[in-house]
């Protein structure tokens, strides 16, 4: 990949040997920030999993517990019709199965998260060719089958985030602002380190390999982990 001047710049001020840790990688990032906007601190995990599993097949949720400041999600629900008012209610964006159906098959997808009542799983699993490639498939393993869906809805009005082992095994996730504090930026690392632990089924050390911080603009750095720092 070809480097910008900028991120060359950033480049001699940072020993790529070095390992951080969370605190004075939350720092040290901010710093290699270039962005004339205000960029996003990105966390991205190389996780250990076995041979035989599919990187793919680890998903998990989180809401952090300091808003990242992201736009709000579009959400929508399937359900049984006896249920769309209770949806709509909650602050669902689109409800209406059969129509909901007919539009995605049609190629209009207008929503960031889709949640679904165990019930109508069946007859929704003829979306997964349209919705699977894109993430947006409802799916037990992040929360998105659910029966409470005025809790769930409300979660991803809240700012839950979804993630997903690529190919290579690495998960990508947002954590917040570079603007925030470093202590609420520290305490969002944790919650998201925890989710994945919870989404591999092993502890840090054995979930795991590489742990990296950086900015939207500038290099990474790499962390040293610690769950009580």
């Amino acid at each position: 990949m070809k480097r910008g001047k900028n991120y060359k710049k950033m480049m001699k001020d940072l020993d790529r040997s070095k390992i951080y840790s969370l605190e004075e990688a939350i720092k040290k990032v901010k710093s290699l920030s270039y962005s004339k906007f205000t960029g996003t601190l990105e966390l991205h995990a190389a996780t250990v999993i076995s041979k035989d599993k599919d990187p793919k097949s680890i998903k998990g949720g989180v809401s952090l517990p300091h808003s990242t400041g992201s736009k709000s999600v579009k959400v929508a629900v399937f359900t049984t019709p006896d249920r769309d008012k209770e949806a709509t209610e909650a602050g669902a964006d689109i409800v209406g199965l059969e129509k909901l159906m007919k539009d995605i098959k049609d190629g209009k997808i207008e929503f960031d998260v889709a949640i679904a009542t165990p019930s109508v799983m069946p007859k929704i699993a003829v979306l997964g060719k349209e919705l699977g490639p894109k993430g947006l498939m409802p799916n037990p393993k992040v929360g998105t089958v659910t029966d409470d869906i005025v809790s769930v809805v409300g979660e991803y009005k809240k700012g839950k985030q979804t993630f997903a082992c690529d190919a290579s095994g690495v998960i990508h996730m947002n954590v917040g602002k570079l603007d925030m504090d470093n202590e609420k930026l520290i305490e969002n690392v944790h919650a998201a380190v925890s989710a994945i632990e919870t989404a591999v089924g092993k502890g840090y050390m054995q979930a795991i390999r590489r742990f990296h911080l950086a900015p939207t603009m500038g290099p990474s750095v790499k962390v040293s982990y610690t769950k009580g720092e």
